[in-house]
């Protein structure tokens, strides 16, 4: 089934992103503080003692005008910096060889090659690491200017040279570029009681076909009900996130408006809906990373009483960009309004940034207002998507707080070696396996050899979570994605919640009744 919109402005939501052209600006008398910035520009570029390219001066004054702003969102891309954007978050479609890679322990590393693309049919799989692209050795480059060497004109040749364990000897094969969707379902599940599973992982141009696929796939498969799962999910095209809801919804029922200052809201209505009634039981997984695209889907299906939501407030992102190509290639993006859920919720948070890029949410008083669903239920606006049902996070046991503290910010770096266990594993891994002893020592000598701060007796106290960490990374990258998540559901607290809620009801009006 095709899912398509009128051609419009692009939006995007990484925040929400308008693409217009760049416009021209009337000549006038320059002002004082222009003649200003230009008094100190000219000073700067012929005096200062370290000499800086007048081009990269141009580029940091445009860079910190635009980080002077408070507007969390506002950024100003270079060219590559916009081609990058495109390829990962607007067009998911390109051509490369169809892998993710990453640097891993000092290596390039394919982390996972996409089933049926042209790494995977020249023989690459997930753990090989890279030694040369078209004779080139690579092993000192950073993984941005690897995947540019990958990337090409579909059809053309690029000769990758790699090693894999546990032969470690350069084998170099042809891989031909092709143009590459990245699925945004990576897989789907059928579970027990006729529970159809669907992780939501991004949302590019044809999300909403990937989740029409998906679900319509475990329909004929048996599916009465379903959980959408958006939990880590940041976002992405504004476009796919209504027409995903919309699957969900009645034909012509409103999604989201968005609200631009001085101007008529644009309204978002349903457009194609699946066939799966009006009633099957639908549960939508979130969490603290869920926002954005993620917001609108949980926001609209749970004020139309369509889904229960459960897990942890969203991050709230109901923000929109406008961002504006520059005739020079580079873009500008600033925040230009805000989304509003069916019933008038914003989802946006009062969020404060912390000079790392990241944000978080700060108290706000007075409360938060209240909104009523489609059936009257209360609903709660002023930043997030609160679920009907909150599960409190799991708390860690002693031991594993003692590990967590003693890895403090190098917590990423013992994830990486439980990963290159994986690595080392995946030869002889059978579909049931179980966490060995030998995979435990693997594990901490390369903690060792980084020389982690943890010690023996640490290590082994924390076994439980140590093994949770093995067994997800060598079952992800030896089975699949679909069976790490299956192994990992007895210790998911939210997916045992849906799953339990779910196998208890028939309908969606049963299961928003017993959640209160």
């Amino acid at each position: 089934m095709t899912l398509h919109r009128p051609a419009a402005l692009a939006f995007l939501l990484t925040g929400l992103v308008i693409s217009l052209p760049a416009q021209g600006v009337a000549r006038r008398s320059p002002p004082a503080g222009q003649e200003l910035l230009g008094q100190v520009f000219n000073i700067i570029a012929n005096t200062a003692v370290d000499s800086i390219p007048v081009d990269s001066l141009y580029e940091r004054a445009a860079r910190g005008l635009i980080a002077s702003l408070n507007d969390p969102y506002a950024a100003i891309l270079s060219p590559d910096e916009q081609a990058r954007f495109q390829r990962q978050s607007i067009g998911n479609r390109y051509a490369g060889i169809g892998a993710l890679i990453r640097s891993q322990g000092g290596h390039v590393t394919l982390f996972r090659v996409f089933p049926g693309s042209p790494a995977s049919k020249a023989g690459l799989t997930d753990g090989d690491r890279i030694l040369q692209v078209d004779g080139r050795d690579v092993s000192n480059m950073i993984v941005d200017s690897v995947t540019g060497m990958l990337l090409g004109v579909p059809a053309t040749p690029v000769r990758v040279t790699y090693e894999r364990y546990p032969a470690l000897r350069p084998i170099t094969t042809v891989v031909t570029r092709g143009v590459i969707r990245t699925a945004a379902v990576p897989f789907t599940l059928m579970l027990d009681g006729g529970i159809g599973y669907v992780p939501i992982q991004r949302f590019n141009q044809t999300a909403a076909e990937d989740v029409d696929a998906a679900v319509r796939e475990l329909a004929r498969n048996g599916a009465t009900k379903y959980v959408l799962d958006v939990r880590g999910n940041p976002g992405g095209d504004l476009d796919a996130a209504t027409v995903m809801a919309g699957l969900f919804l009645k034909p012509a029922q409103e999604v989201a408006r968005v609200q631009h200052r001085g101007q008529e809201p644009m309204i978002y209505h349903a457009e194609a809906t699946l066939p799966i009634g009006n009633d099957a039981p639908i549960v939508i997984l979130v969490d603290g990373a869920s926002a954005s695209a993620s917001e609108i889907v949980a926001g609209s299906l749970q004020d139309h009483d369509r889904a229960l939501v459960i897990g942890n407030r969203t991050f709230g992102k109901g923000l929109v960009q406008t961002q504006r190509i520059l005739p020079s290639g580079w873009a500008v993006r600033l925040t230009t309004g805000k989304w509003y859920t069916p019933s008038g919720r914003s989802i946006q948070a009062d969020h404060g940034g912390m000079g790392d890029e990241r944000f978080v949410e700060t108290d706000t008083a007075g409360g938060r207002p209240t909104f009523r669903s489609d059936a009257g239920r209360l609903v709660l606006g002023g930043g997030g998507v609160t679920p009907e049902v909150v599960i409190q996070r799991d708390t860690s046991t002693t031991p594993e707080q003692e590990l967590a503290r003693a890895l403090g910010n190098r917590l990423g770096e013992f994830q990486n070696a439980a990963w290159e266990v994986a690595r080392m594993a995946k030869p002889t891994t059978a579909a049931q396996f179980a966490v060995t002893q030998q995979w435990r020592d693997s594990l901490f000598v390369l903690t060792e050899r980084a020389k982690m701060p943890v010690t023996r007796a640490q290590f082994d106290a924390a076994q439980d979570v140590v093994d949770r960490l093995l067994e997800n990374q060598i079952a992800g990258l030896a089975l699949g994605d679909g069976e790490a998540f299956r192994r990992g559901i007895a210790t998911d607290l939210p997916m045992q919640e849906a799953l339990t809620r779910l196998k208890a009801v028939q309908t969606q009006k049963e299961l928003l009744a017993k959640a209160g």
